[in-house]
């Protein structure tokens, strides 16, 4: 990099589970959206994977917080600071100045003006001189190597942390989408919930979390794909005696039923929304799944049985709208449909 060349450019997802920054066509940050902050004077002392790892383990001077809920900031000053940390992170190799930064940033396509400005004047204030905004189903498309701006429908689901955003996208715009609140969060939550009503036993997130990984399913037959039961440690909900309770797959298939189910339902929403010629090209091509909910097991198949439109997860669902994002940086001037 010259001396003289001030301006860093770098894309952004900023997910509710996850922030992947890019610089240069590379990931060159991946880590959990997660911050913690010093309770009296409110300065950061960890940000991602340090701060996920003192997450539910701190004392009262410590509070770990994801400052993103459900696809948005819900904690403007502490969703600042950890993109600062992060930003710095980005660009650690750089000790001489602080560059002027053009950034793109990935949000929900069901953001309301508040949370785009909130999302702008965070990146503003962690040192964004431009910042452009892109909608998450937008570029996971871009991400995953659709050509956004032909004649012809295209289908993406992508299931993040917070939101899952459904679009129909032609002509470089969004046709008919819809943006659900509901999301991998939502799976994780329906797991403790179960294991604390089913089993007695008290399970944390991040233990929920690793749960849904090792035998979370779309589906209660996986045949030859079946996972292995999980072993549970974790304290009797009433005695508070330590308990090992196996799971096995088809019982978390069963109990992320109600909310897998509102997916489909959301789904099958956007797609009664989509003009006829599209919709055409969709049955043909088929529909895209994306997002960290795209690797749950069974998934593709169960929406594929269920709408009678093949379902495709995308080759690296995780970074589909990060490499989105990449991508839109290096045209900001060719895309009109970048905020």
């Amino acid at each position: 990099m010259g001396f003289f060349s001030f301006t860093k450019e770098i894309a952004m997802d900023l997910g509710t589970a996850n922030t992947i920054i890019l610089a240069d066509g590379k990931i060159v940050v991946d880590e959990p959206s997660v911050v913690a902050l010093d309770r009296r004077s409110e300065k950061m002392i960890a940000v991602g994977d340090k701060a996920k790892q003192m997450y539910e383990k701190t004392h009262p001077n410590i509070r770990t917080i994801r400052p993103l809920r459900d696809g948005v900031i819900a904690d403007f000053n502490a969703c600042e600071q950890m993109m600062r940390g992060l930003i710095k992170m980005a660009h650690s190799g750089n000790h001489f100045f602080t560059p002027s930064m053009r950034m793109v940033i990935g949000v929900p396509s069901g953001s309301t003006e508040v949370e785009l400005r909130a999302v702008r004047d965070s990146a503003e204030h962690a040192g964004g001189r431009e910042v452009y905004l892109i909608y998450e189903p937008m570029a996971a498309a871009i991400g995953i190597g659709l050509d956004v701006v032909a004649p012809q429908g295209n289908m993406i689901v992508d299931i993040g942390g917070g939101s899952t955003e459904i679009a129909v996208i032609s002509l470089g715009g969004i046709v008919a989408d819809k943006s659900l609140r509901i999301a991998g969060d939502d799976l994780t939550a329906d797991i403790q919930e179960y294991m604390s009503r089913q089993h007695n036993v008290k399970v944390s997130e991040r233990m929920a979390e690793r749960i849904k990984i090792n035998v979370g399913s779309a589906l209660t037959d996986l045949g030859d794909n079946a996972p292995e039961d999980y072993v549970v440690h974790g304290p009797n909900r009433i005695t508070a005696l330590p308990m090992a309770v196996p799971v096995c797959y088809q019982e978390i298939a069963h109990c992320l039923e109600k909310t897998i189910a509102k997916i489909e339902t959301a789904v099958l929403n956007a797609l009664e929304e989509t003009p006829p010629e599209l919709y055409a090209d969709i049955v043909h091509t088929g529909i895209y799944l994306t997002g960290g909910g795209a690797l749950l097991r069974g998934l593709d198949k169960r929406l594929t049985d269920k709408i009678n439109i093949p379902f495709h997860v995308a080759e690296d669902p995780l970074h589909s709208v990060a490499k989105g994002t990449g991508v839109a940086l290096k045209n900001i001037h060719n895309f009109s449909f970048l905020m």
